[in-house]
């Protein structure tokens, strides 16, 4: 039985391709382990930059077919997505090889270390990376792993979601969407937000409420009103609205362009970052170094220095006064939080979205419709193609036209684009010389290609 990260050397990764699983596979090689894996995306002969950035680590890859798992393989690790009908599923069974799921594999790595958790439905991946360049800014050599890749990291020829780090902190994302969020016992749990997601409120409140139990520390955001009902301590927690009884509290809040800057305690802060929101998930990060004991000052300097990561409001390019920007928005709460982010950047934003998910886009469609025209100015536009589905057994009853024809009745600007490749063209009417194109969506790993065609019309028709 696996107890414990001590407990194998071989490890194989079904799905290896994944932000999650990658980001687990290239750490365990990073501490030692003999790790390999395959993807349902590896293909003989056919180029893929994941695959070639973890065998640039020394993560042996191989087609899902079987071949990669032998006697010598000791433990199996699957994401949510694998089924059991998989060829390498069933090999590993036949093998009694154990086999473990993502999550437990990252409670047994945070296990092994000081953990710090970043929880909430929102905002997950961007707290972690602003926490690991302060504390990394600071000397304090932390590990990270995390569900997108950081900038800086990217630049290395990097994945960009891990690190291994020589220091005794461990910042992680605690992801409540599969309910792994109660499988980790950190010494700082972060709370960033409670909004209507995957799951209903009140299932969302017992996991959160859990999470709160398993965590030494527990810091949450003050802001939000169900975060604020799990507070451990208000001298430690956060919040962004002024005269807050909060211990870290955001004030001055503007943003030009796309810099942003506040105040903390006195210390001013400027950011290469979009919204306010992104305001309050750096505060995030300040309390928990401030907590560790790093100064203000050297938080405002670290921060002055993130580049972002990867697929949150990724400036793509401007040409002829029209800015593409990519983000990650795929729940009601951000995709209105990713709108109005960018509405400062131009006099007109045009938002593109694919919503991903039969289901969950049934269970969101009330919540999409009224967040996103509420965060719509006049002249602002939505446009929605078809959901994405990434297979598997799923009843199709619902289309993203619904959404449309409910976004209609609000009197906004709203449009149905079934096959997102005609977007391009069907958009150059609309164009303004002062304008944001945001593209949005996720679990879709086709969507970085997509912005890059859209880019490349862009482009063309824009001369």
């Amino acid at each position: 039985m696996i107890q414990s990260i001590d407990n194998f050397q071989d490890v194989f990764f079904i799905g290896v391709a994944g932000t999650g699983m990658s980001a687990l596979a290239q750490y365990l090689k990073g501490i030692g382990k003999n790790v390999s894996g395959s993807d349902r995306y590896f293909k003989a002969g056919v180029s893929n930059e994941i695959q070639n950035k973890l065998e640039a680590d020394g993560i042996n890859c191989f087609e899902q077919n079987g071949d990669g798992i032998t006697t010598s393989t000791q433990l199996v690790v699957v994401s949510t997505a694998v089924e059991d009908t998989v060829v390498e599923v069933q090999k590993a069974k036949q093998l009694q090889i154990p086999i473990i799921k993502r999550s437990e594999l990252l409670s047994l790595i945070a296990a092994s270390k000081k953990t710090i958790a970043i929880g909430g439905t929102s905002g997950k991946s961007t707290t972690v990376a602003m926490l690991f360049e302060i504390l990394d800014y600071a000397g304090l050599q932390p590990g990270l792993i995390s569900g997108a890749g950081l900038t800086r990291l990217i630049r290395q020829n990097k994945i960009g979601n891990e690190a291994v780090g020589k220091g005794e902190w461990l910042i992680i994302e605690a992801d409540e969407s599969d309910g792994s969020i109660v499988q980790y016992k950190p010494e700082i749990g972060v709370l960033l937000n409670v909004d209507k997601d995957h799951k209903d409120m009140e299932e969302l409140m017992k996991l959160f409420s859990l999470f709160r139990q398993n965590s030494k520390t527990f810091i949450v955001n003050e802001n939000n009103k169900y975060a604020a009902a799990l507070s451990q301590n208000k001298q430690l927690d956060f919040s962004s609205v002024a005269g807050s009884a909060a211990g870290f509290v955001l004030n001055g809040f503007e943003q030009k362009g796309f810099t942003v800057s506040f105040n903390v305690r006195q210390v001013k802060f400027e950011m290469n970052v979009l919204g306010k929101h992104n305001a309050e998930n750096a505060l995030a990060a300040i309390a928990v170094a401030d907590y560790l004991g790093v100064e203000l000052q050297t938080c405002a300097e670290a921060l002055q220095q993130y580049e972002g990561i990867y697929r949150r409001h990724q400036v793509i390019g401007s040409k002829a006064g029209v800015t593409l920007i990519d983000d990650f928005a795929h729940n009601p709460a951000k995709c209105a939080a990713s709108i109005r982010a960018c509405q400062p950047v131009a006099k007109k934003l045009i938002a593109w979205f694919q919503p991903h998910g039969y289901t969950p886009t049934k269970f969101l469609r009330t919540d999409f419709v009224k967040e996103i025209a509420a965060s719509l100015r006049e002249g602002d536009e939505i446009w929605m193609s078809e959901i994405f589905y990434a297979g598997g057994t799923t009843t199709k009853d619902i289309s993203t036209g619904d959404l449309i024809n409910d976004l209609k009745t609000y009197n906004t600007n709203a449009f149905f684009i079934e096959h997102r490749n005609d977007f391009v063209q069907a958009v150059q009417p609309h164009l303004t010389n002062d304008c944001v194109i945001l593209l949005m969506g996720a679990r879709d790993p086709t969507l970085e290609a997509f912005a890059q065609f859209v880019w490349a019309g862009l482009s063309c028709s824009l001369k």
